[in-house]
């Protein structure tokens, strides 16, 4: 998986470590003027280096560019000069190796999984480098009154302890960031399921509202112009202007049919109906409609093989065949190929999967494809599928999509077996 980096965080990671450091010179000079111990005027260099580095980070935030280089080369820059730091402290003598610690956490919270164990790994190299040279002679004591003859055992515990914390800090900072993660992308999820769910109810309300304030005046100017049509000799364009006024008339009505059938609660009637059977009455209206073209269009699957059983309502499978069957052709307008396949199994239920091979679907599309009013067709109305997955919710199924543009959609439809006992409790 790419490495990416969010703006925001890296800017958080500069304002941190300011104010990280400024605690710390803070600190100092409280402990300098109350105590009367001096630190080294290089300690205070160390922290003015510090500053002059957040200085060119913000600068280079503001360019915008290379963000991830710069987040790395922030945390290596942090490692060295924490190193220093320590150093100029008295190295294993003091505890200020717990700074190495911030830039494990900084790296967890702003870069990635990768880079936390970079700069544990970073971290103890550096730091026994420090504890070993300063130890065998090989690196100088900053000042030599920090010099202090430990044990081996003792220094080779502490370095041992120090590495044990840096990979400690850094598995736990990776296990909290991955469940920070799918926290995050569970509340997006909720997020949009809720959203969905309040259109829902919002198409509800519209549609019942729309079936009493249409319903009786298109009943009233369709007989009107049917009445008119029958008794009155037209003209030939008045003729044309009547069959307008019925067509749409027509359009109205489906559209209001449309509404209530997305806004009517399911009714629990379950009987026993084989799905394979209800699957080919759908077809074959649809080819006496016209909208299946057997010529340009192939069908082919298991539907008609084996007898499919489930318990449900005849009416609701209806709707769920027909909203996706007219879906696919309208997908593939050139011609192709619908596959309709029924799988069950005791682990993963009954399973219907329509596949087309036709335009397929953008990551627009396929994220708003049970929207209410959405419609990746010009002519549609963004109903059929927000139908479809409210009457797959009732039956406590899922619906998933796979789509790619150009490559076609398939579509999976899982259902939990139903049995004459479990429906009883609905």
């Amino acid at each position: 998986m790419k490495e990416s980096i969010d703006k925001r965080n890296l800017l958080r990671y500069i304002v941190l470590r300011l104010l990280i450091i400024t605690s710390i010179l803070i600190t100092t000079l409280i402990i300098q003027y109350s105590t009367g111990v001096n630190f080294p005027v290089f300690f205070f260099y160390a922290i003015v280096c510090f500053y002059g580095l957040s200085l060119l980070y913000l600068l280079l935030y503001f360019w915008g560019k290379l963000l991830l280089v710069q987040a790395y080369l922030q945390l290596f820059l942090d490692l060295l000069l924490i190193t220093l730091l320590v150093y100029i402290s008295g190295g294993t003598t003091t505890a200020t190796y717990f700074l190495y610690i911030f830039a494990i956490i900084a790296a967890s919270l702003v870069i990635s999984e990768k880079a936390t164990y970079l700069a544990a790994g970073l971290s103890a190299v550096l730091f026994g480098f420090l504890v070993d040279g300063t130890y065998f002679g090989l690196i100088p004591y900053f000042n030599p009154e920090q010099a202090i003859n430990l044990p081996f055992g003792s220094v080779l515990f502490n370095l041992i302890l120090a590495w044990a914390v840096f990979f400690a800090v850094a598995i736990f900072m990776s296990y909290l960031a991955r469940s920070l993660s799918r926290t995050r992308l569970a509340l997006q999820q909720a997020q949009r399921e809720l959203i969905l769910r309040e259109r829902l109810a919002e198409g509800g309300r519209v549609s019942a509202t729309l079936a009493h304030e249409i319903r009786n005046p298109l009943c009233s100017i369709s007989s009107a112009v049917q009445v008119l049509r029958s008794g009155v000799q037209f003209s030939q364009e008045q003729e044309k202007l009547m069959e307008i006024v019925i067509k749409e008339s027509n359009r109205v009505s489906q559209l209001l049919e449309q509404f209530l059938d997305f806004a009517a609660p399911a009714k629990k009637i379950f009987t026993e109906i084989d799905l394979g059977l209800l699957l080919n009455e759908i077809l074959d209206m649809l080819r006496s409609a016209g909208d299946l073209d057997g010529e340009k269009i192939t069908v082919d699957g298991n539907y008609l093989v084996r007898k499919i059983s489930y318990y449900g309502n005849p009416n609701h499978f209806k709707q769920i065949f027909w909203n996706l069957i007219k879906n696919s052709l309208k997908a593939m307008p050139e011609g192709g190929k619908l596959s309709l396949n029924f799988y069950n199994s005791r682990r993963d239920g009954l399973k219907f999967i329509i596949a087309d091979t036709g335009m397929g679907m953008s990551g627009q599309d396929k994220e708003n494809l049970f929207v209410p009013f959405y419609s990746g067709f010009g002519e549609g109305r963004g109903l059929g599928l927000a139908t479809v997955k409210r009457l797959i919710e009732d039956y406590e199924g899922k619906i998933h999509i796979n789509s790619e543009v150009g490559k076609g959609t398939e579509i999976i439809i899982t259902l939990p077996l139903l049995t004459e006992k479990k429906i009883d409790n609905h």
